[in-house]
């Protein structure tokens, strides 16, 4: 098997970000990943627990998702932006009133104490 014309799956490189201490529930803490501001919220009670999404607000260009209020809207997990309250989903990244707004979501899981999240 010639494995250069074979497409290889790559696995995700996980990094430690935090320990389960540093949560807080229902709310977001802010974590430093390979140079990039993420936003980290920790949902206790819900099928998935942890999100991991871009810190900084593509409206205003500040980073404040972390401090944004978590809620249901529409039946979708989101967080409210806290400068102009727009609402972005926790599962996509997409806001649920402007489509050309986005947040990156990136993978994110518990290994033991520690909260990894995945650079791609």
């Amino acid at each position: 098997m010639n494995l250069s014309n074979t497409a290889v799956a790559k696995q995700p490189n996980w990094q430690a970000v935090c320990h389960t201490a540093d949560l807080v529930a229902d709310s977001g803490v802010v974590v430093w990943l390979d140079g990039i501001q993420v936003a980290l919220f920790y949902l206790p009670g819900q099928a998935q627990s942890l999100y991991a999404v871009d810190n900084r607000d593509p409206r205003s260009g500040a980073n404040v998702i972390g401090r944004g209020l978590v809620g249901s809207l529409r039946g979708e997990l989101v967080v409210a932006a806290p400068l102009y309250k727009q609402h972005f989903s926790l599962h996509s990244g997409a806001c649920l009133e402007d489509a050309s707004q986005q947040l990156r979501v990136w993978p994110v899981r518990l290994n033991g104490e520690a909260v990894e999240v995945a650079l791609a």
